[in-house]
């Protein structure tokens, strides 16, 4: 048995991989001593010479030359010695060289698995230390399988997954379609690194922002805040160091072509782009546009607006399904309450008329009276504007029970006659 095989493996795993051969060829060493200790129960006196040149291959025992031998693994007589070194003196070390063919066909190939095992875990490890680094980055590759709703994509010298939920839900794939997506993690498994996938996280949006728009790779403008709705709607927030440079104007680009390059990417996602300010109360005006706001009442404390706007613009602010109002508020971080102007009126003058007493709540005694009291709820106005998680947290109110007080008494107010 010739050493063919395990030099047929050698070239299998090194080819077209980026892994040292030093590493290689000291794994090769390893899996060869090995199959030594299988073949003869000990390795320690056995030593592995590889000739990077040739890929010739000698495996040596070394022996002690006596008169007599006792064990054989360990020494060798006189007489076989000097057959392969004429000079070799009694109770000195000599390499015998040993065959292949001493192995047999078992002991070859189980060093060939070693090796092969070895080098892919090293090639796994490569793979986990160079996309670590890349966590954040965005990365191009093709479908490769479907399974159960996860796409398996080829990055080229790795596979990636990209789960259902961190998908955009109204794209469809087929085997071999190029995608592009956002490196979200990369966790180490017995089966190789997993490189986790996202088009969904609002990262995505930001990074194809730095590859479209140079201001913002140059940091000339800056993404404050952005938030985003899969594959439906996004906000994002910009501004610009440079007063010359318009933050609003870069990103969309000449003719929109710079945010619609983006747009098509994502799905045909619509994307409003909004100039940041520090000003809560302006922010929030940006970010409801095309929505023109007729007032603002702000509450610092609770960071909440009353947001009025005209009639006829109402479900403009709101948006569809409340995505517009949603947006706003996940980009301002403050809660927005949109109301319309009739809407704000008659608020204001029940919030203004006489106190209505809580005891006219059906569901509310004497004892829930006086837990109300604690938050400081003393009329049917002030339980109608509470929070339900606050509500909550007094001792016998349960969230259910919280929803209920508080919807009866927004009920009462929608209903009840003004004069």
């Amino acid at each position: 048995m010739d050493t063919y095989e395990i030099l047929e493996a050698l070239s299998q795993i090194t080819k077209n991989k980026n892994i040292d051969i030093e590493f290689v060829i000291d794994t090769l060493k390893q899996s060869l001593l090995s199959a030594a200790k299988k073949k003869f129960g000990n390795s320690d006196n056995i030593e592995v010479k590889v000739d990077t040149k040739t890929g010739e291959i000698q495996m040596f025992a070394k022996k002690k030359v006596v008169k007599q031998v006792s064990d054989p693994s360990q020494e060798i007589p006189l007489p076989q010695a000097q057959g392969i070194d004429p000079k070799v003196k009694l109770d000195k070390e000599i390499l015998v060289p040993i065959g292949f063919d001493e192995f047999g066909r078992n002991a070859i190939l189980t060093a060939k698995q070693i090796m092969i095992q070895k080098v892919r875990e090293a090639e796994r490890e490569k793979i986990y230390e160079e996309y670590k680094d890349k966590i954040g980055d965005v990365v191009t590759g093709s479908v490769q399988q479907i399974n159960k709703g996860n796409l398996i994509v080829n990055l080229g010298r790795a596979e990636a997954l990209l789960p259902p939920k961190e998908q955009i839900q109204k794209e469809r794939y087929r085997h071999g379609d190029r995608i592009r997506a956002f490196i979200l993690d990369v966790e180490k498994s017995s089966r190789g690194p997993q490189i986790i996938l996202s088009r969904a996280h609002p990262d995505l949006l930001r990074k194809l922002f730095e590859l479209e728009v140079p201001e913002i790779f140059e940091r000339i403008i800056e993404i404050k805040k952005i938030a985003r709705e899969p594959g439906e709607r996004a906000k994002i927030a910009v501004s610009s160091i440079d007063d010359r440079v318009d933050p609003v104007g870069a990103c969309v680009g000449i003719k929109g072509a710079r945010v619609q390059s983006i747009v098509r990417e994502l799905n045909n996602e619509r994307i409003d782009i909004v100039p940041w300010h520090p000003d809560p109360e302006t922010f929030v005006t940006r970010s409801l546009s095309p929505a023109k706001i007729a007032k603002i009442d702000t509450f610092s404390d609770k960071e909440e607006m009353d947001v009025v706007v005209e009639d006829d613009m109402l479900s403009l602010a709101i948006g569809r399904g409340g995505q517009n109002a949603r947006l706003a508020a996940k980009l301002t971080g403050w809660k927005i309450n949109i109301l319309s102007v009739t809407e704000y009126n008659e608020q204001r003058k029940l919030d203004e008329g006489p106190k209505i007493k809580l005891s006219l709540l059906s569901g509310v005694g004497k004892k829930m009276e006086e837990k109300l009291a604690k938050l400081k709820i003393e009329s049917i106005q002030d339980l109608a504007k509470t929070e339900v998680e606050a509500l909550a947290k007094i001792e016998g109110i349960g969230k259910k029970k919280a929803e209920n007080l508080v919807k009866k008494a927004q009920d009462y107010l929608t209903t009840k006659p003004t004069s």
